[in-house]
């Protein structure tokens, strides 16, 4: 298969809007189906391909997965979206537990309310700064993690890309939290007064899908961030 061929397929794809990760994914396996079909019915490139475009037209239709992206994607970009997403949303879900569990001894082994108060935002201000730290000493590649800056003005450079914003979308909640005292979960864990029971378990609830989120972003960048890399060949030339 010549430049131009592979170029036409390369092109097809993008015009299915794939991210880049994924396209480079589909084109070997279209690449390697057009030239099958070649060969074992003796058609030409053209023909080829056209059968081929026919065979993945379910892959490309559109569909919604308005959790993560506010416009229609393909199938096959829902489908292993989901499966990296899910992977993700299970190891921010893993931290934050931990992170939780801690939140609970941080108020057993506090003597005072204005104790477990400093416990509470020293805790939540270091999933306030982490982003931040992310963010810093990763500058080079801001360019690559903005909404709006696409391989050839068209395609995402991964499936990533599209949720870099929840890390500052999180760090503002995470900003209201840490200025919070934490009380309401102290007095009625600790002192055992249930007087102000729906606000203690908003404020054991909410700081825990806060962090949940911040994790979720940042494992995200750097899933992110290791894609690039392994584009940053196909990216140069």
């Amino acid at each position: 298969m010549n430049k131009e061929q592979t170029d036409r397929i390369k092109d097809y794809l993008i015009f299915q809007k794939l991210p880049l990760d994924i396209l480079l994914e589909v084109e070997d396996h279209m690449a390697s189906q057009v030239l099958e079909i070649q060969n074992r019915e003796g058609l030409s490139f053209e023909e080829a391909f056209l059968k081929t475009q026919k065979l993945w037209e379910q892959e490309f239709r559109m569909t919604n997965y308005s959790i993560f992206y506010s416009e229609k994607i393909p199938v096959i970009v829902k489908k292993i979206a989901k499966a990296k997403y899910n992977k993700i949303l299970k190891k921010s879900f893993f931290y934050a537990s931990i992170s939780f569990g801690i939140n609970l001894l941080l108020i057993y082994f506090s003597e005072s309310q204005e104790m477990y108060t400093d416990f509470f935002r020293g805790q939540n201000l270091l999933f306030l700064l982490a982003p931040a730290i992310v963010w810093t000493f990763n500058y080079k590649i801001r360019n690559y993690i903005k909404r709006d800056f696409k391989y050839k003005g068209r395609s995402f450079y991964s499936i990533y890309q599209q949720n870099i914003g929840i890390m500052v979308i999180s760090m503002t909640t995470m900003a209201q939290i840490v200025s919070k005292e934490g009380k309401y979960a102290y007095l009625l864990l600790k002192n055992h007064n249930q007087e102000d029971i729906l606000f203690a378990l908003v404020t054991l609830i909410l700081p825990f899908v806060t962090q949940m989120v911040v994790l979720f972003g940042i494992i995200n960048f750097f899933e992110h961030k290791k894609t690039l890399k392994k584009l940053s060949r196909f990216i140069a030339d």
